[in-house]
């Protein structure tokens, strides 16, 4: 069975997600891989950008920016976790 949100096709959830709910997951956790220093301010910058108008929108009436916005904002907070546990090996803590 096909998937189509707003005429588009999504092949996976991620993708289903994004196009439904409009945001870039990657733009606001950043991307799992890393990142040069100027490729990380530019996608933060854009970030804050987008998130103050989804804010702003939300503030004029708009409720689905405001569910954008705080779904964007989590996404945020979802970084150093994801970096720790890509970086964590099994038997290396204090417990091993």
């Amino acid at each position: 069975m096909r998937t189509f949100v707003a005429g588009q096709e999504a092949f996976s959830d991620l993708e289903f997600a994004e196009l439904a709910l409009g945001i870039d997951i990657d733009l606001f956790r950043g991307p799992l891989e890393p990142e040069e220093d100027d490729e990380r301010a530019a996608r933060e910058d854009a970030a804050r950008d987008i998130l103050a108008d989804l804010r702003e929108r939300a503030e004029d009436g708009d409720e689905i920016a405001g569910w954008d916005a705080l779904y964007a904002d989590a996404l945020t907070r979802t970084v150093p976790f994801l970096r720790a546990a890509r970086g964590h090996r099994a038997g290396t803590g204090e417990a091993a």
